[in-house]
């Protein structure tokens, strides 16, 4: 679900609405292109993914914060008590800017620099997501000289097939995430003989935009066998990080993803006696529909083997498209009337790239120059993979909530894109 639908205008047409929000009547004010971000759908989300395991005290909900990271967004889960889930120094700094404590923060990624290990400890975070043996030593090493404490979770790698496009896939082996299934006792053991290091959970996340529960179940029953087999050992496995992978509907003409509630039942069905605190890194189910990417038609250009309508946003802008042959649905901002006439289209960007574009061969109403289209679910891994090629200017992103927003990231100038480079001082004079 989320808060976008067409209603009377300002214009008095049926515009596109971000909840109360006029888009036409915020494309003027803000120009275009722009992302636009829903408060409400943010907090629904994550309400409904939260409520789904109300049951289970102690629940942990990290927000992925690679999946939307606007500092807005944020401090919008932040307020209901969102956890996070970081893979760098900079979105831990960015959980700490919104007012997450530490002990709210799980930090993953392959590739832990000493120093994101000593800002995290620093920062008191929960637990490192560990997914090699030389990071662990690594992290050992930074603890003990800091006279402080890791609590650790290996990220465990089942071989599970989730059955995604292979750039989302993360749980098989031959991906680069975790460690192998049969190595992980013997890691475990090496991890309880390191200084600075207290092996206290375990961790898997096998993909994005999953939409089948059968890898989750499979996935699941291997992590359960392996707390077992640990605890059998001696271990104390307090808590397990089931990671995200939820999807969320791109397509109205798709079979509906499972609900929260649905993927709830099969945890407490996989975990339900296991007696551990449980942590959820969910990222794209929070963000995906809270987001939409404004674009205004530039030409509408002629072929003689098709007709491509040329937008002011790019494959720089939203690049999943071109990245992941990603479909988004494209709906014109002023709803079309029941007769306008529909046409097989390209929607593509100004970038110097065949591959710049949006969509290809989508139907749609026709549009004209001047028009603003809206990209739909464009909220998570829409701006966060944004950059300035072709020297185009990252997009604003723009924060809705009921009648009121907010640029909560303003489009930069041409001469502060300049200004962050510097001509070689050999060149002066």
């Amino acid at each position: 679900m989320h808060h976008f639908a067409y209603r009377r205008g300002v214009s008095q047409a049926n515009v596109l609405h971000a909840e109360q929000v006029d888009l036409c009547a915020l494309a003027a004010e803000v120009g275009t292109p722009f992302y636009c971000y829903s408060t409400a759908t943010f907090e629904r989300h994550l309400d409904v993914f939260a409520d789904a395991f109300a049951a289970r005290p102690g629940t942990l909900v990290c927000y992925s914060i690679k999946a939307n990271s606007n500092l807005g967004v944020l401090a919008t889960l932040a307020r209901r008590g969102a956890g996070m889930d970081v893979v760098s120094e900079g979105e831990i700094r960015r959980a700490l800017a919104v007012g997450v404590p530490g002990e709210r923060i799980a930090f993953s990624g392959v590739g832990k620099t000493k120093d994101e290990m000593a800002f995290a400890l620093d920062a008191g975070i929960f637990a490192f997501n560990v997914e090699s043996e030389p990071e662990l030593r690594a992290l050992s090493q930074v603890a003990s000289a800091m006279g402080k404490t890791a609590r650790i979770a290996f990220r465990v790698n089942p071989d599970v097939d989730a059955g995604t496009h292979h750039k989302i896939s993360t749980g098989k082996a031959e991906n680069k995430f975790g460690i192998a299934f049969e190595l992980a006792p013997s890691l475990y053991r090496q991890a309880t003989q390191l200084p600075g290091i207290v092996p206290s959970g375990i961790h898997m996340h096998i993909g994005s935009q999953i939409t089948d529960l059968t890898p989750f179940r499979n996935a699941f029953a291997l992590l359960k066998e392996l707390v077992e087999t640990l605890r059998s050992s001696g271990l104390r496995i307090e808590f397990v990080n089931l990671g995200g992978g939820l999807g969320i509907p791109y397509r109205s003409d798709e079979p509906a993803p499972p609900l929260p509630a649905d993927y709830a039942r099969l945890v407490n069905e996989a975990m339900g006696d296991l007696n551990v605190r449980l942590l959820f890194e969910p990222g794209r189910m929070i963000a995906g529909n809270a987001g939409i990417l404004v674009s205004r038609v530039l030409y509408v250009k002629t072929a003689p083997e098709k007709t491509f309508t040329i937008v002011d946003a790019a494959m720089n802008d939203l690049i999943r498209p071109t990245l992941y042959e990603a479909y988004h649905q494209i709906l014109p901002v002023i709803e079309p009337g029941p007769d306008t006439e529909s046409r097989f289209t390209d929607v593509v960007g100004p970038v110097c790239e065949t591959g710049d574009y949006l969509a290809l061969a989508r139907p749609l109403p026709a549009l004209n120059a001047g028009d603003l289209i809206a990209v739909m679910t464009a909220g998570a891994y829409g701006a966060v993979q944004a950059s300035q090629y072709n020297s185009r200017l990252l997009v604003p992103e723009v924060l809705v909530s009921g009648e009121q927003y907010c640029v909560t990231r303003p489009r930069p100038s041409y001469e502060s894109m300049l200004a962050a480079e510097r001509v070689p001082d050999w060149f002066q004079g």
